[in-house]
């Protein structure tokens, strides 16, 4: 294993349906090493911090392996940076990675805390008003994480991982879960008890009171 491409982005305008926003999806990769701490990568801007960032998303990881089942659904190649991640690794299936799983890139250690959940800017981003029902179905989510020991990262950089306790969820399960009509509450109590994300946890908690009745 090990990081194909760190990649950063800058705000730019991008038209999404009949709105104009102004995103830091727009990554592309950048030579030499990059600072990464709890905040995220240095130079990178997130513009909507409801639903990315902060210290729980603050690095976005995607894989060749993910990348190259696009290429093949998509007919074309994909630069890295394309569904705006800030790492690109590979040697992994993002929706078998498991909450509480930790990733070593380099010198930095990172904890694996949620799947991403596709929004409307993704399809703008693809040129595809249907891209996110697709990113639904192909199910190749990618992860966010939390940084655990900070550090400097690059291109080539090796990749070593370390299991998640035992009985952790996978990506792809709260992935699923997303868009899921019912839930089975058991799965979701055991969930509580893993490193999720705060605002991965408060959906679970808030798909396990409705589950329950309260």
């Amino acid at each position: 294993m090990k990081i194909i491409s760190v990649n950063v982005g800058q705000p730019t305008a991008l038209q999404v349906g009949e709105r104009t926003v102004v995103t830091g999806i727009r990554k592309h990769p950048v030579p030499g090493r990059v600072r990464v701490d709890e905040q995220g990568l240095e130079g990178d801007r997130i513009m909507n911090r409801r639903y990315h960032g902060g210290p729980d998303q603050a690095v976005y990881v995607y894989t060749r392996e993910d990348y190259d089942a696009w290429e093949e659904r998509l007919g074309r190649t994909l630069e890295p940076g394309t569904f705006g991640e800030n790492v690109l690794i590979s040697g992994a299936e993002s929706a078998e990675v498991r909450i509480g799983e930790r990733f070593t890139l380099g010198e930095v250690v990172l904890e694996t805390t949620a799947p991403r959940i596709p929004c409307g800017t993704l399809g703008a981003r693809m040129e595809d008003a249907g891209f996110v029902k697709r990113f639904v179905q192909v199910r190749r989510p990618g992860f966010y994480a939390r940084v655990l020991t900070p550090g400097e990262i690059g291109k080539g950089d090796p990749v070593t991982r370390t299991p998640a306790p035992d009985g952790a969820p996978s990506i792809g399960e709260l992935f699923d879960a997303d868009f899921a009509k019912d839930r089975d509450p058991a799965a979701l109590r055991a969930w509580l008890a893993f490193p999720l994300g705060q605002r991965q946890r408060r959906d679970v908690e808030k798909w396990l009171a409705k589950a329950e009745g309260v």
